[in-house]
């Protein structure tokens, strides 16, 4: 269960946390970026953005019911703390569900080049993520099982699972995320980008696959995971990720090699 989360600074009866201050750096950013990517790319920038503003609250929404939905042992004995956003508790996998296609939607509603917009959006979404993960940190949140390694984070008892309380030491997994993600937009605007401009839609297909692979393989490690059964929810979410990558580089390639399209 996420904790309080550090508080960064109070101005009087305003309290500001850790947690808020980077996931807005990390929205901020993200923005930012995007709007000069569209502008370089000859699109209709402000618009490509504010659809992406909308998305991101529509994500936002989507991470929390998510996380209260796979918590609600918790969240229904204490129904106030639904909406305490500020302490953590943002689900990734309900976010990059949620936002997209509501910004697909919009884009489609505004008459935006829908493709080649989440080709735009599609790098900055996981450098925003690799900012966003050390949220985590500051929160005691989103690490896995104990460890000796020379990278151990220390956790402090009261955010120590049920069962690890005699542990001090644990894998960062919030780390190897934000390192991987960082990876991957790395491998995304330097690499990829020129070798996928002629097939809209890939870039972001790639950026699906590659996030889903590296969640998948950091899951394993996490002691927080939502279950189903015996399946860990977010590596059943990132399965689902990873096919519909395929899905959609292999459409993005059929879709610029037909007759019809040229």
């Amino acid at each position: 269960m996420s904790s309080p989360g550090a508080i960064a600074f109070q101005l009087g009866p305003i309290v500001i946390r850790w947690y808020g201050i980077l996931m807005a750096t990390a929205i901020v950013v993200g923005l930012w970026l995007g709007h000069r990517r569209a502008k370089r790319e000859g699109l209709p920038a402000d618009d490509i953005i504010s659809a992406g503003q909308w998305a991101i609250l529509a994500g936002l929404v989507g991470a929390r019911l998510y996380e209260v939905a796979f918590n609600w042992d918790y969240y229904g004995r204490y129904p106030w703390k639904i909406i305490a956003v500020w302490e953590g508790g943002l689900a990734m996998h309900g976010g990059l569900i949620v936002g997209p296609l509501f910004g697909v939607w919009l884009a489609y509603r505004w008459k935006l080049p829908v493709l080649r917009s989440l080709d735009v959006v599609g790098p900055y979404m996981v450098l925003g993520q690799a900012i966003g993960r050390w949220g985590n940190f500051f929160n005691d949140e989103a690490f896995g099982r104990p460890t000796d390694l020379p990278w151990k984070l220390f956790i402090s008892p009261e955010h120590r699972p049920l069962g690890y309380a005699q542990y001090e030491y644990f894998h960062p997994t919030f780390l190897y995320e934000s390192l991987w993600d960082l990876a991957v937009f790395l491998l995304l605007v330097g690499w990829l980008r020129p070798r996928l401009r002629a097939r809209p839609g890939a870039l972001f297909f790639a950026y699906v696959g590659l996030y889903s692979i590296g969640r998948f393989a950091i899951e394993a490690l996490r002691l927080d995971s939502f279950w189903l059964g015996p399946i860990r929810v977010p590596q059943l979410a990132s399965v689902i990720g990873v096919l519909v990558a395929v899905a959609g580089m292999a459409w993005t390639s059929r879709r610029t090699t037909s007759p019809a399209t040229g």
